[in-house]
């Protein structure tokens, strides 16, 4: 895979891209949290860079197969770089930098879309899982980078010079896709579209109506984004319940880079050790994994006990390579870049949905209750996947054309 030199930069920079991300959403929701002690305006922080992305995805995902991905992409990060440095730089009200990084938000569907339509075409079979396998776990690594050194860094150097850190990280990836990554055209099939009907917001949406009228691939859409969703609306609350528990300065880095380690952990273990067959039966049990210890956070564990708790819940997080293969053989080749930026916009809203709904449950009852409610809703999750009995071929007769239920 890593012969690929394309898949190679994608890989690398998106890693570090994940790095500078990670690292301004914590600082923001440090900075937030700090500012109001509002522990729903710092979930809101958390996940205000996700929310938005349906927009982008439902009005101008055709994007992703109609432009040129090199422009697409060094442009997403360069985009967010602005906005991470007029956040950094001016001192401005909350409700303006939580509006910035929205704005932000509303395109990123558009480039991740094209990110992931290029590795799709580059690698094959289960080396595409494989691909996805190793691009979790360098993901989880720059999460843990972000989120378990951002807080150091923002001990050392402050608030706002972490921010700038974070940003300078993007312009460097968006200069690095431009510099390296060739000038690939698009699609031909996408080509022909276009010339057939440049209206990008009516072809978006009737795309992507296309898309979610599939069961299939609804069925898989829902499987990939309700899980992590509820699990984001507990994580969003941890520096929260770090300050209700009065855990030392900078421990709530400590606790939030459980998740990504457990992320790294599972996605060796299932990605590495596990065939594909065996990947897809163990969907239903990991997302079982990903609930069950958030349900700990009820009796307001210790500070150990809740590090592992988040650590056994982000091995959890390897049920997604289960669905990989299920999912690109159930969207349309011509259409790989729309249905990815769905996926990933779904997944993302989802994301800022649920915090902001977990950190107003928290706000009316207490923070750790409801980091367990976020942990029975995964499990509840977890046994509509085993009960709906839904089959989707994947793979051919090497893989032994398995099947996935979902």
């Amino acid at each position: 895979m890593f012969a690929e030199p394309r898949f190679r930069l994608l890989f690398v920079t998106r890693t570090l891209g994940i790095l500078g991300d990670s690292l301004r959403i914590t600082t923001l929701s440090v900075l937030i949290f700090a500012t109001t002690r509002s522990p729903l305006l710092s979930a809101l922080a958390f996940g205000v860079g996700f929310t938005p992305q349906l927009l982008g995805s439902m009005f101008l995902g055709s994007l992703s197969d109609r432009l040129r991905p090199r422009a697409l992409i060094a442009g997403g990060y360069a985009l967010e770089g602005v906005a991470v440095s007029v956040i950094a730089v001016f001192r401005l009200p909350v409700l303006v930098s939580l509006l910035i990084v929205g704005a932000v938000a509303v395109l990123t569907p558009v480039f991740s879309g094209a990110s992931s339509r290029l590795v799709a075409e580059l690698l094959q079979g289960d080396a595409y899982v494989l691909g996805r396998s190793l691009s979790n776990m360098a993901s989880s690594g720059a999460q843990l980078a972000g989120l378990a050194v951002g807080g150091v860094v923002v001990a050392v150097v402050g608030v706002r010079p972490a921010l700038e850190i974070g940003a300078v990280l993007q312009f460097a990836v968006a200069l690095a896709i431009w510099w390296r990554l060739p000038d690939l055209e698009p699609p031909k099939s996408s080509q022909s579209a276009q010339r057939a009907d440049n209206a990008v917001l009516r072809s978006s949406w009737a795309a992507n109506v296309r898309l979610l009228r599939d069961g299939p691939v609804r069925r898989l859409l829902l499987a990939q984004w309700l899980p992590s969703a509820f699990v984001a609306g507990a994580e969003s609350l941890v520096v929260a319940y770090s300050g209700h528990r009065r855990f030392a300065a900078g421990t709530y880095g400590l606790l939030l880079a459980c998740l990504p380690i457990g992320m790294l952990l599972g996605d060796l273990l299932v990605g590495r050790f596990v065939r594909p067959a065996m990947r897809e039966r163990l969907v239903v049990p990991l997302v079982a994994t990903l609930g069950l210890p958030l349900l700990v956070f009820v009796t307001e564990p210790t500070l150990v006990e809740s590090a592992a708790a988040l650590l056994v819940c982000g091995t959890g997080f390897a049920y997604g390579l289960g669905l990989q293969r299920a999912f690109l053989a159930a969207v349309p080749a011509d259409s790989r870049g729309q249905a990815f930026g769905l996926l990933g916009s779904g997944n993302m809203t989802a994301q800022g949905v649920f915090p902001a709904l977990f950190g107003l449950v928290a706000s009316v009852t207490a923070i750790g209750t409801a980091m367990a409610a976020a942990g029975l809703a995964t499990v509840v999750t977890a046994g509509w996947l085993a009960i709906r009995g839904g089959s989707v071929r994947c793979g051919g007769a090497a893989d032994g054309n398995a099947l996935i239920d979902v």
